[in-house]
């Protein structure tokens, strides 16, 4: 299985377990992950939610191939349907980074509450690369919590950045060595699990506060660009230089 839902002590793991494929994302795991949420959310005697990957890679975001196959098309795409999730999840959401975190490995963080990398962990948001524009409202997120010039430095140059900035930006709470990380993780969303739940959704809710609205409305704002730059020329042609292990020629596009 690509995603593991395992059940401990009150917290409920999505686990990403693609290692081979550096945990790169397809459409069938954000379905899985969207449904684990989903199910953790209905189930009272989940208190936590856990995040993490096996392998040496957090996530090496969208799995391409599958992704330009069958790009995301409408609102109940898996995609979608994941961000929605994870956005609105009630209850505290831990995540434990460890290796590398690309694009939605990374956007998926600010909508964690707790979140815990490894020293070598390396972040990076490269759409403006890829002729895209950024997901999962990172646009209005990432500059709320790491303040505007940081967030454009990530967001327009694309360039990756280490745990020690990603601590300094807001949305990493601190460097665990790599051997203790999933533990680490995993012990703190057990200790969230130990207390009132009722409360923990209220203060979670409270700390959002009305930016739930706003949130889903830039999620949608963000997808609309995203499929119009998906097919233009700048982005075809960053593709194609992936796969063809060249760097991008942007040059002849306005």
């Amino acid at each position: 299985m690509d995603i593991q839902i395992e059940r401990a002590d009150g917290v409920l793991s999505i686990v990403l377990n693609r290692p081979e494929k550096k945990n790169a994302i397809t459409a069938a795991m954000y379905q899985e992950m969207a449904d684990g949420l989903y199910e953790a959310e209905m189930d009272p005697t989940v208190r936590a939610v856990l995040i993490r990957a096996n392998g040496t890679t957090f996530s090496a975001g969208n799995d391409l191939d599958d992704f330009l196959n069958a790009p995301p098309t409408g609102i109940d795409a898996p995609v979608f349907q994941f961000l929605r999730r994870i956005s609105g999840f009630p209850k505290p959401i831990v995540a434990a980074v460890t290796g590398a975190a690309v694009g939605i490995g990374t956007t998926m963080l600010l909508h964690c509450d707790i979140v815990y990398a490894s020293p070598a962990a390396k972040f990076s948001l490269p759409f403006s690369q890829l002729g895209l524009c950024p997901e999962a409202a990172s646009s209005l997120l990432l500059p709320r919590t790491a303040g505007y010039q940081r967030a454009a430095e990530k967001l327009l140059l694309g360039e990756a950045f280490d745990v020690n900035e990603a601590i300094g930006m807001g949305f990493v709470n601190g460097a665990i060595d790599a051997a203790e990380l999933d533990g680490y993780a995993f012990e703190k969303a057990k200790r969230l699990a130990l207390l009132p739940a009722s409360s923990l959704r209220v203060t979670k809710s409270l700390m959002k506060g009305g930016q739930a609205h706003e949130v889903s409305a830039r999620m949608e704002d963000e997808a609309a660009h995203f499929a119009r730059l998906l097919v233009g020329p700048e982005a075809r042609e960053a593709f194609q230089a992936f796969f063809e292990k060249r760097k991008p020629d942007f040059s002849k596009f306005a």
